[in-house]
């Protein structure tokens, strides 16, 4: 019994760990980059998820009255859009300021994009925050988010199968520890710094495809990295 209960362990937790770290090849292809990628999200439950989320952000977060500031993100949002319709055909895009001094802006699955006040003094200008909306557009076109569901699903497969197997072991803290470390430093981390990557890459093409100077992306992530640095130098 013991043989039999081992081996299926064994079995679960290398299934669990082909689920996580296997690349997928050939079962989507993100746009722009060309890169595979395997997500068990679909894209309408992906939209479902960003559209629901979307509308408790619009009645827990005060929008923005400034009409200069919507006026702004209405057009550069719907430049943005224009060309990336291709890309995500069914996006049902919505461009919202939300009064906040956060220095941050998001787009969720079914295109809904929001943008905190607080980075707009560091986007400065029109071509600023077409850096922005390009970036935050591309984690949604590229489906990052359905991809890190899919990313912690298998985690926390494996987590299991890993607690199961070792509950028997002298060993089982020394094993539990080495897998969390391994699960974030492996796989977790340099995923969020390659989906950031890819963002930035689709972005340039995005705002290019706009008519926006992409060296305007590069003075804008100068401007965002000298706040950055300000901010934690106090």
């Amino acid at each position: 019994m013991n043989s039999i209960r081992s081996r299926r362990l064994k079995a679960a937790v290398c299934a669990a760990a082909l689920l996580v770290l296997l690349p997928f090849p050939g079962c989507t292809t993100v746009p722009v980059t060309g890169r595979s990628q395997f997500n068990v999200i679909s894209p309408g439950q992906e939209m479902q998820l960003g559209l629901s989320e979307f509308d408790k952000m619009k009645k827990d977060v005060p929008v923005s009255r400034d009409p200069a500031a919507n006026a702004l993100l209405q057009k550069v949002g719907k430049r943005i859009a224009a060309v990336t319709g291709a890309d995500m055909p069914n996006a049902q895009w919505e461009f919202v300021v939300f009064e906040s001094k956060e220095a941050n802006a998001f787009c969720l699955p079914g295109g809904k994009v929001g943008v905190y006040t607080g980075i707009l003094p560091i986007t400065r200008d029109e071509a600023g925050l077409a850096t922005v909306i390009g970036h935050e557009v591309a984690h949604a076109v590229a489906r990052h988010g359905g991809e890190r569901m899919t990313e912690a699903l298998g985690l926390q497969l494996l987590g299991t199968a890993v607690s199961t197997a070792s509950r028997d072991s002298k060993y089982a803290a020394a094993i539990a520890t080495g897998y969390g470390l391994g699960a974030q430093l492996g796989v977790a981390l340099p995923h969020s710094r390659k989906q950031e990557s890819e963002a930035d890459e689709m972005g340039l093409h995005y705002m290019a495809r706009a008519g926006y100077r992409p060296a305007a992306a590069v003075e804008f992530w100068q401007r965002f990295a000298a706040f950055n640095g300000s901010k934690g130098a106090a």
